[in-house]
């Protein structure tokens, strides 16, 4: 079947295929063959756009459905290259884990395994969370890859452990994700920083990343940077992920202090300077 998928925003993982929209229909003599539409909605902030978008597309006369992690969808079965691009893949849904700062326990309840697709980015919200058998079948899968692997999704660096970071050196892991969210993530991020070092990762290969989220109530500029800065010295290259609710609201300044934070060179010199110093 031939499905147009419509997002309200583009993003890195977003589908690059000639069946994937950002807006309205096209005129209909640009239109290609098209017999089902999907408005997939990630953020709750863009559902209104979304549904906007769902109306204007109800003009072809075919069936038209919103849906997506906005709309609180509890994630079946993974179709690689549907609503995120070729190459990403999830090979679980749900996490154990309840913090208070992310939805996925509410939409898609606890971790559960699905069948592991080929692809070598994996965004996986708890991957470490499964079974060492499903964990291995991953890295199997990865190892099968021409491009290198990678772990956007994040992983725990609490439950990480030896042998996960021996096979995702072997398999050539170009770049691993973790997080330092809240004071408490610091001491097992240190503890993951050197056993991913261990297995022979370099910092000064940049695989090693860290999401810190920043912005949310009570944080101040002066916590967020010494938590990037912790960051630095536990090993990992920091990403600073801004806090927003669910209407997507957040503080021009926090705004401003994410984006310096995002610069290559600025990154690049902060990182320099924890290393030099410690």
């Amino acid at each position: 079947m031939r499905i147009a998928r419509i997002f309200p925003r583009k993003t890195k993982a977003t589908p690059d295929d000639d069946l994937v929209f950002f807006n309205g229909p096209p005129r209909l003599d640009e239109m290609p063959e098209i017999e089902e539409v999907h408005v997939s909605c990630t953020f709750t902030y863009d559902k209104p756009i979304a549904e906007e978008f769902a109306f204007q597309w109800a003009v072809l006369g075919v069936p038209v459905k919103v849906g997506g992690p906005a709309y609180d969808a509890y994630g079946d079965l993974f179709t690689p290259g549907m609503y995120i691009k070729q190459g990403y893949v999830m090979t679980s849904r749900g996490c154990n884990n309840h913090c208070w700062f992310c939805m996925v326990p509410k939409r898609e309840g606890p971790i559960r395994e699905i069948p592991v697709m080929d692809g070598y980015n994996i965004i996986d919200s708890n991957l470490l969370q499964c079974s060492d058998e499903h964990i291995n079948a991953v890295f199997d899968m990865l190892e099968r890859q021409k491009e290198n692997p990678e772990f956007t999704g994040g992983l725990e660096a609490k439950i990480l452990k030896p042998w996960h970071c021996k096979r995702m050196k072997e398999i050539k892991t170009k770049r691993a994700y973790f997080a330092y969210d809240t004071p408490d993530d610091y001491e097992p991020l240190v503890y993951a920083g050197r056993m991913m070092i261990d297995a022979g990762f370099t910092v000064a290969s940049k695989a090693l990343c860290c999401y810190c989220l920043i912005g949310y109530k009570g944080d101040t500029f002066e916590k967020a940077e010494e938590r990037m800065t912790q960051a630095i010295k536990a090993g990992f290259a920091p990403y600073a992920m801004l806090y927003r609710d669910e209407k997507g609201k957040y503080d021009r300044e926090w705004y401003e202090f994410q984006k310096s934070w995002l610069k290559p060179e600025w990154v690049n010199k902060k990182i320099s300077e924890v290393r030099n110093k410690y």
